[in-house]
């Protein structure tokens, strides 16, 4: 996973952790489950992300 791809990811989460509390301070049932739908999306991304690299270690490890 690139760098970029991590900021993406990072800056994503960080967004909707900060909607989801705007949500919670304001009793904003929408914003709140947009917040949680987006810190879902982004740690769903990162972790696909990991797996991908996962395999990549492994099939590299048997090319050794």
């Amino acid at each position: 996973m690139s760098f970029t791809d991590k900021a993406k990811n990072k800056a994503q989460e960080m967004s909707g952790m900060a909607k989801e509390r705007i949500g919670d301070v304001t009793d904003n049932e929408r914003l709140r489950a947009e917040g949680a739908s987006e810190q879902s999306a982004a740690r769903a991304r990162q972790a696909g992300e990991h797996a991908k690299q996962a395999g990549r270690d492994v099939k590299d490890a048997f090319n050794k």
